[in-house]
């Protein structure tokens, strides 16, 4: 059962203790292989020399006593312009206790470390996750306002914790531009009303690649060339479209290994394609419900900035 946090506590962490408080929770976050977990002196280091480290607590529900049950971890890296190298904020780790997901936590630490970010003078804030992932999708790209047409297949090459083993480790690499008024808009405390799957779908927008319930009942993508895709000009390409992935791809690979397969080969030629017919993806939907559904929404050109 989620323990419920009623008015969690961050503080930017410093110390060899909180840093081994982070290393701890890393290992109940990602289970399965200690070689996975960033060290002490690792953090350490990073957060001595223009990184970051922000911990949110917690006070246990007994003892009053705070407990750290949530982290996001990254430091200053380089990105390449045409005008020469530019400095940006790598956002390595977000991690939040199973017993208190669900209640705002990462938001709240991707807000703080946004707030730091943008008064160190740094426009820009990069990190990676599983582009199959449809929770993590939700928060990124629908609640930060981060943006994505960068696919890295294989990212980490083999993964041997458990929720990563046994799958390729794609990845999105998404862009955070802090200083936007599409992230401001989003992280102000009167957020937009975000757009539903029946606005898109009343707009015209389409789902191009529609997936059917299959014997087992777990969602399973079109073939590969059954898709239609759209032109890859402005003439052509459509300003507008959708893409729908399983609603909890962890639960789909459990029960289901080799459709798992299927949908990170699909999904990975499908947002290969269209990342380089020029699309980016600007926001995610998830139907809740006895079917949860899941939908990202990719605008052509960086114009629908």
């Amino acid at each position: 059962m989620a323990r419920l946090v009623l008015k969690s506590n961050l503080r930017i962490l410093e110390t060899p203790s909180e840093m081994a408080e982070v290393e701890s929770l890393q290992a109940i976050v990602w289970p399965g292989d200690e070689r996975e977990i960033v060290p002490v002196h690792l953090l350490l280091t990073a957060a001595h020399n223009g990184g970051l480290v922000i911990g949110a607590y917690a006070a246990e529900p007994l003892t009053e006593a705070l407990q750290l049950v949530g982290f996001v971890f990254g430091f200053t890296g380089l990105y390449f312009t045409p005008d020469g190298p530019r400095a940006k904020h790598c956002s390595h780790m977000l991690g939040v206790h199973p017993d208190y997901r669900g209640q705002g936590l990462g938001f709240a630490l991707k807000r703080a470390q946004w707030q730091i970010v943008r008064h160190q003078g740094i426009d820009r804030i990069t990190w990676t996750y599983d582009p199959l992932l449809s929770l993590n999708a939700r928060l990124n790209i629908s609640h930060l306002g981060a943006v994505c047409n960068t696919y890295i297949r294989n990212a980490y090459g083999e993964m041997r914790d458990q929720l990563n083993a046994g799958l390729a480790s794609d990845r999105f690499q998404v862009d955070w531009w802090v200083n936007s008024q599409r992230v401001n808009r989003r992280l102000s405390r009167a957020a937009r009303q975000p757009l539903d799957l029946a606005h898109y779908l009343a707009a015209g927008i389409e789902v191009i690649n529609p997936t059917a319930i299959g014997p087992t009942g777990w969602p399973e993508p079109p073939s590969v060339d059954d898709r239609s895709l759209p032109g890859g000009d402005q003439a052509d390409g459509r300003p507008l479209l959708m893409i729908e992935i399983p609603a909890d791809f962890q639960a789909l690979k459990a029960a289901e290994p080799d459709l798992a397969v299927n949908w990170r080969t699909h999904s990975r030629l499908l947002f290969e394609d269209l990342f380089m017919k020029g699309y980016l993806v600007t926001d995610f939907i998830y139907l809740s419900g006895s079917m949860p559904r899941s939908f990202y929404v990719l605008s052509y050109g960086e114009s629908t900035l």
